[in-house]
């Protein structure tokens, strides 16, 4: 046995000697017990059970069982949790009535989806559609801003960088004026509203139960995400969206309270919301080596196509109009809009029927390159003129829509896959890449379908390289790259949200 300078065998030396920390001897351990191991668990808050297992090793060892946050999660958070989430689906629910009424008024058809309503609709209806959502919407926006100055209404503001509480009556204002003009044909997504709507109810119940700031910006994330899952019926991917986007954490006391949320929202919402999956009828497509080998090159380009749209999505975000051009410009920027939508109307509205269409594996190669090309610059030019409007479903329909115009084109070269599995693929690639939150993106793929598993290989493949690709080209996001810009005058704050320093203006509007 090899001895150490001391004459001491090492072995014997580590039992017998002290510890340099201070703790007791292994021996004297031995003897007495192990205070930290057989102590009480040292979780907050404590469990029932207050020993350890006998081996004395620590339940927060699993990392995502910690004790960080877990404070927040009182029988008061809980009860201010279910109310946010009844409120979160009733509000979505009836944002989701005001939306489908203002479509067959402003189309005058009662059945069927929006781009059949717009397609039987005449020329001068589709123009005269955007042209009175534009000045509804330029006029409406620009008195409810100056009302309303200062009053904060952006949830990804108030959660990240603020104490979560937002102003209710402004993010009502903006929430009904923005659908609306959804409604009525505005290409931007109709998510950002229940989202908002959920947040801002969650914030006026954790003020009513006097929740800690931590509780109430938690509580926030919850109801916003839930209120997403509310309207499209998606309950794992909203629970997703708060702890991966808004909280950025997947640890149990996040995961726990954001998956309770979505699905006491969702469930609340199918008062009038139907219990099925957003796209109807998507083929259970399956895997093929042709599939495989196509993700793996698609899913960079996608990555790269992510990044500029992102890009110009900060751009116009940070250029928007303001003061009195913000009345004018929705009624050219919509306008303009509803002359496009002549040739291509399934521009109309958040992109929904376009990537259903995708999906199915309708149409050909120069009208998906067309629809993916002009869908991001008409959702931009939306932006740009002072539209408050998400932005999920515009980046869903544009990766389904490309994804299926290079499916088409790999298919010429290695035959034998529809180009509604690129579709999926490429839609689950952009929107995990925009969002840089790979795990929600495939998540709402698979709920809003409810098909898609066969491509599992696949899809993660693509969305990863996607991701990635993004990541390390910019890093943005499609919520990261519309935050407002800091006041020159207080470094450290940010201007209210979508306005420059001194100006009220509510932000562009999340999701």
């Amino acid at each position: 046995m090899r001895r150490p300078a001391g004459g001491m065998p090492s072995k014997l030396s580590n039992w017998l000697q002290p510890r340099p920390d201070g703790e007791p001897a292994r021996w004297l351990k031995a003897l007495t017990g192990d205070p930290t191991r057989d102590s009480e668990r040292r979780r907050m808050p404590q469990p029932l059970l207050r020993q350890r297992l006998p081996s004395g090793r620590g339940a927060m060892e699993q990392p995502n069982i910690t004790s960080h946050g877990a404070g927040v999660l009182s029988v008061r958070f809980w009860i201010a949790l279910i109310l946010a989430s009844v409120a979160a689906g009733l509000l979505g629910a009836g944002l989701m009535v005001l939306l489908f009424n203002v479509q067959f008024a402003a189309f005058g058809y009662h059945q069927g989806s929006l781009q059949q309503g717009v397609a039987h609709a005449s020329d001068v209806r589709r123009v005269t559609s955007l042209v009175i959502a534009g000045l509804f919407g330029g006029v409406a926006w620009f008195l409810l801003r100056r009302y309303t100055r200062g009053e904060p209404s952006e949830i990804d503001e108030a959660i990240w960088s603020g104490d979560g509480r937002l102003s209710f009556r402004r993010c009502l204002g903006t929430s009904v004026i923005s659908e609306v003009v959804i409604g009525m044909g505005a290409s931007i997504g109709r998510e950002a509203a229940p989202k908002l709507m959920g947040g801002a109810s969650a914030s006026v119940i954790a003020e009513w139960t006097g929740l800690s700031a931590q509780q109430r910006r938690l509580l926030v994330a919850c109801a916003g995400g839930a209120g997403l899952a509310a309207v499209y019926n998606v309950p794992l991917a909203g629970a997703l969206f708060t702890a991966e986007i808004l909280i950025g954490s997947i640890s149990l006391p996040v995961i726990l309270p954001a998956l309770a949320c979505s699905w006491i929202a969702t469930a609340t919402a199918w008062v009038y919301l139907p219990n099925r999956a957003v796209y109807l009828g998507i083929p259970d497509y399956h895997f093929s080596g042709s599939l495989m080998a196509w993700s793996l090159l698609a899913g960079p380009v996608i990555g790269l196509f992510s990044a500029g749209y992102i890009r110009l999505i900060g751009w116009v975000s940070h250029h928007r109009a303001r003061g009195i051009r913000a009345i004018y410009a929705p009624v050219l920027a919509f306008g303009l809009l509803g002359v496009i939508g002549i040739w291509y109307p399934q521009l109309f509205g958040n992109g929904l029927d376009m990537a259903r269409d995708a999906f199915l594996g309708i149409g050909g190669l120069s009208l998906l390159f067309a629809l993916a090309a002009l869908k991001p610059l008409v959702t931009s030019m939306c932006l740009g003129s002072g539209a408050s409007g998400g932005l999920f479903t515009p980046t869903l329909s544009t990766g389904a829509v490309l994804g299926g115009a290079l499916g088409i084109v790999w298919s010429l070269a290695w035959p034998g896959s529809p180009s509604g599995a690129y579709a999926m693929i490429g839609a689950a690639a952009l929107i995990g890449a925009a969002m840089q939150a790979p795990l929600s993106g495939l998540a709402l793929v698979l709920e809003l379908t409810h098909s898609g598993f066969g491509l599992m290989a696949p899809m993660i493949a693509a969305t990863v390289l996607a991701t990635v690709v993004a990541f390390h080209v910019d890093g943005y996001s499609i919520y990261s790259a519309r935050l407002p810009a800091y006041s020159a005058d207080e470094p450290g704050e940010p201007a209210s949200p979508g306005e420059p320093p001194g100006e009220g203006s509510e932000g562009p509007g999340p999701a």
